[in-house]
């Protein structure tokens, strides 16, 4: 068909291969177990907790921090490495760091190994992460990127949505340890898969900075770890001095990285492409969203509704099923018009929905009744995952595909952290003046807020000329 034909202008010298959606599927597998790693131990806390006799909540709120955490950090760098080593290489690393971590996790006894275990998946992510976009960038040319981009954003979508399911289900009937055990095949799966379809694209040398590998770690490390803890904390001065020691060392990385003599860690000429710095703001906002409205609805589900973890889960079908079905029509779409609508329209579908959904949330309201704005937040979310990470990587040449993966996929994952944090602050303060239900259905508005802040960001993107007028993806 012709959306698989060899793309051979994204990499003419490498010998990519004449089918590159086999390349991409493969490195989907990884793709999407990491990312449900993110929120598929939400379920299982209190089994942890039981298990490894936990009595500490501190503890056990870093067996996901400590994930989250490791995860986020080293993706700056990671993405270097991939221009560096070779995406490939540094994918299969990652991959088997994480399979090997997830056994480790399964196998821990007390929640010190459990911790250092999750610290290990983390890094294992953060170096695979990178290189499935790089490698998106480098296989398929711009006319034909969007589709691919689209299947990417709706895994990344689907696999966040689907982890508390799967937690609950695997928890329910086999226990605690089984959502990571489950990782282990299907992670040698995956490292079979990448190593016999993933072509070894030619690499791109660079004086690797230690500066600015420094800078970053140190002002990321301080920020994310500011952003996760603070409500613990009660947003304590300590909290907002790491932060603001975070965000001087970020200062500082982009004054190096514009003054370097030599080479700089994140070129900062990828930012003269307008639409890659304004996807980069947008990924902020969709992960904020994303990440901050699973919390209130799973609370209301449960503490209000009286719905089970695992029923309360499959609250998420609808937007994942709508999300993944609509994924390669928006990557079509994207394909053959500017962004800017595309982006606007699944921005601003996505604040209706989740303000339709916050109004839903009411006391003795059928539960039935959360499905069709669910639906809608799904289409919404399908229209802006894949679409901008599309419109992100068009213009990138290939030796900074590797920089500009690090650059979104951090931006993604700091988005996703100030979502959850700001929410949980947010909830606090709501259930302490409110009843549960309508302070859940209050809090819905934050993350509308986030998508209106998506849309006003939409407005703004470069509009281009369609690139192709080939036949629909398979």
């Amino acid at each position: 068909m012709a959306a698989t034909a060899g793309p051979r202008a994204a990499e003419p010298a490498g010998g990519p291969p004449a089918n590159p959606w086999n390349a991409l599927w493969a490195m989907l597998v990884g793709f999407f177990m990491i990312l449900l790693d993110t929120t598929i131990v939400a379920v299982a806390n209190p089994g942890i907790m039981a298990a490894l006799e936990i009595t500490d909540y501190e503890d056990i709120v870093w067996v996901t921090s400590g994930y989250l955490l490791a995860y986020a950090v080293p993706l700056l760098v990671a993405g270097r490495l991939g221009d560096q080593f070779g995406p490939k290489n540094v994918y299969l690393a990652g991959l088997a760091l994480f399979t090997g971590a997830s056994l480790w996790c399964g196998l821990s006894g007390t929640v010190t190994t459990l911790v250092a275990a999750r610290v290990a998946q983390g890094i294992g992510a953060s170096l695979l992460t990178p290189q499935t976009l790089t490698m998106i960038t480098r296989l398929f040319p711009a006319n034909r990127r969007g589709a691919a981009m689209s299947v990417w954003g709706a895994t990344a979508g689907v696999a966040t949505l689907l982890g508390p399911l799967a937690g609950g289900v695997l928890v329910d009937r086999l226990g605690w340890s089984w959502i990571f055990f489950v990782n282990v095949p299907v992670g040698l799966v995956g490292l079979v898969l990448a190593a016999r379809l993933v072509p070894s694209l030619p690499t791109h040398p660079h004086r690797f900075d230690l500066a600015g590998v420094a800078l970053s770690g140190i002002g990321l490390f301080c920020i994310v770890f500011g952003l996760q803890e603070g409500e613990m904390y009660d947003w304590a001065g300590w909290i907002w001095a790491l932060i603001a020691t975070g965000a001087g060392f970020m200062a500082v990385f982009v004054w190096w990285q514009r003054v370097n003599p030599r080479e700089p860690l994140i070129p900062l000429g990828i930012f003269a492409d307008r639409n890659f710095g304004l996807a980069t703001l947008a990924i902020a906002a969709i992960s904020f969203a994303a990440t901050s409205m699973f919390l209130p609805l799973m609370f209301y589900a449960q503490s209000a509704a009286g719905l089970t973890p695992s029923r309360a889960a499959l609250l998420t079908a609808p937007m994942a099923v709508a999300s993944g079905g609509l994924a390669p029509l928006a990557g079509w779409i994207v394909d053959r018009a500017p962004p800017r609508p595309v982006i606007g329209f699944g921005f601003t579908t996505l604040a209706v929905a989740l303000v339709w959904l916050s109004a839903e949330m009411q006391p003795g309201t059928p539960v039935w009744r959360l499905a069709p704005p669910l639906a809608v937040l799904g289409t919404g979310m399908a229209f802006v995952w894949g679409p901008l990470a599309a419109t992100a990587t068009r213009n990138l040449p290939p030796a900074q595909a590797g920089a500009g993966s690090g650059v979104y996929n951090t931006t993604r994952q700091v988005g996703a952290v100030l979502g959850s944090s700001a929410m949980a602050a947010l909830m606090s303060s709501r259930a302490a003046v409110a009843p549960l239900g309508p302070a859940m259905a209050q809090s819905m508005l934050l993350p509308a807020a986030a998508a209106a802040t998506g849309m006003v960001v939409a407005f703004f993107l470069a509009g281009v000329a369609p690139l192709s007028r080939t036949a629909p993806p398979d």
